[in-house]
């Protein structure tokens, strides 16, 4: 075999799933919400993002695809800008599984569901039946695609909304609180299910034990800017930075004992 010649470029690498770089924004009533944040996800990596209520969260994770713009700084998604020419590729790649999964089921079965998105995009046939198909095996609710989802159980429902997101193959699954309103069965199936699927996850959650069995990062925000990156046991375990961030470990929960995702 012939070795590659001294000028043969390197292999280039893939785009980091989610680049955020300065961003400030400021709500119309003059409340400034977030101050100069800049976040890397590399691909495939799993992260939570913890902090306090009012800490901005919800802000950033609204300019991910582009529903809050205006602001300064940068956001892209797989290399590609959030601007207004590139929404509709933003908002496929980019997949908000809401707190409520009552927000995202509206249609009379979950197949219906499940297949709005792609049919939406254009999808159309067998090829739109094969969608709906493996983003609901990936949830592990394909039993339930002609059931009305009114009639499952709220964690089934919260199954089925994340499969309304995988349908469109996202670059990055945001997950608003999803352990909140799951009893312990549905709690250890939703994180079996996230830990399966080969997508970048960012976590937006109150629940650090979660957290900590999910991602193996965490960032903090705090007052709209990032306060904290880094191993999520080593900041569950620093003390200091969940007092002075308000963040709290349930009673008797020692993250040192626990494995480490």
């Amino acid at each position: 075999m012939t070795p590659p010649s001294a000028s043969s470029p390197a292999p280039t690498a893939a785009p980091a799933s989610l680049e955020v770089s300065g961003l400030a924004y400021a709500y119309p009533d003059g409340h400034q919400a977030l101050f100069g944040v800049d976040l890397t996800v590399g691909r495939g990596e799993r992260v939570a993002l913890l902090g306090p209520n009012g800490a901005g969260k919800t802000t950033l994770v609204l300019h991910l695809n582009g529903i809050l713009a205006g602001g300064v700084g940068t956001v892209a998604v797989a290399g590609l800008p959030v601007e207004k020419r590139n929404l509709a590729e933003i908002r496929r790649r980019v997949g908000i599984v809401f707190q409520d999964p009552d927000d995202q089921l509206f249609m009379p079965t979950v197949r219906e569901d499940v297949a709005f998105g792609p049919a939406a995009a254009g999808m159309r046939g067998p090829e739109l039946g094969q969608r709906v198909r493996e983003a609901l095996e990936q949830v592990g609710m394909a039993d339930f695609a002609d059931r009305p989802p009114h009639h499952l159980s709220f964690g089934q429902r919260r199954r089925v909304a994340v499969a309304t997101v995988l349908a469109m193959r996202p670059e990055i699954l945001v997950l608003d609180e999803p352990s909140s309103n799951l009893d312990p069965a549905s709690r250890r199936e939703l994180a079996d299910i996230l830990r399966s699927l080969d997508v970048t996850v960012l976590m937006v959650t109150h629940d650090l034990p979660y957290a900590l069995e999910l991602c193996p990062r965490s960032v903090v925000l705090s007052e709209g800017a990032i306060t904290a990156d880094g191993p999520t046991q080593d900041l569950l375990c620093d003390e200091e930075l969940m007092r002075k961030h308000r963040l709290e470990l349930p009673f008797g929960f020692d993250p040192r004992t626990v494995p480490a995702a």
